[in-house]
């Protein structure tokens, strides 16, 4: 792939636009259920949910804190390997706590099912959800969906605010996609 083929899929001003939005519905969501004040762990994985994870957070109106695994199902491909690396899943306690893991992608749904049973069965959290930058529902092999998202995604390759080919693109302000 390179530079020349790579076309926008969504622009940086309703990328933002689109996240303050899924904001608002987790402000809510989080407010009607335990009140405005309850604090919340924000879990990214790493290293593409990095971006939607740092803007994400900027409007959410209760406390946060902020903790960050890194987790791999792709390697170097395009298509998920079918195993999921647990490269760092070093998390403070979190029992009795309300945990929102923050993700760039959902696809085939493997490194996120890990991820929340993990949370869930070990680290013993009161409530555990899920907000995805892009829902790839196309793509889902395993019975799970976010809880939050803000962009619904077809069978495109994308790349961009986070989302990487072979580690590249990630810094670019939108999403785009290769034709």
């Amino acid at each position: 792939m390179n530079k020349k083929e790579l076309k926008t899929l969504i622009g940086k001003d309703d990328l933002v636009f689109r996240i303050k939005k899924l904001a608002d519905e987790i402000n809510s969501f989080y407010a009607e259920k335990y009140g405005e004040n309850e604090e919340l762990t924000l879990v990214c994985v790493l290293k593409g949910a990095v971006m939607f994870f740092t803007e994400l957070s900027k409007y959410l109106n209760m406390p946060v804190s902020m903790e960050f695994v890194s987790l791999s199902s792709y390697g170097a491909g395009e298509k998920s390997s079918g195993k999921v690396s647990a490269l760092n899943l070093s998390l403070p306690p979190l029992e009795n706590k309300n945990v929102l893991v923050v993700e760039d992608i959902m696809d085939t749904g493997l490194t996120l099912k890990f991820l929340l049973d993990f949370i869930e069965t070990k680290c013993k959290a009161r409530d555990v959800k899920l907000a995805c930058l892009c829902d790839k529902k196309c793509a889902r092999k395993y019975d799970i969906s976010p809880d939050f998202y803000a962009i619904d995604v077809d069978d495109k390759f994308i790349v961009g605010f986070g989302l990487d080919y072979n580690e590249l693109y990630r810094n670019l302000p939108y999403i785009g996609y290769f034709e």
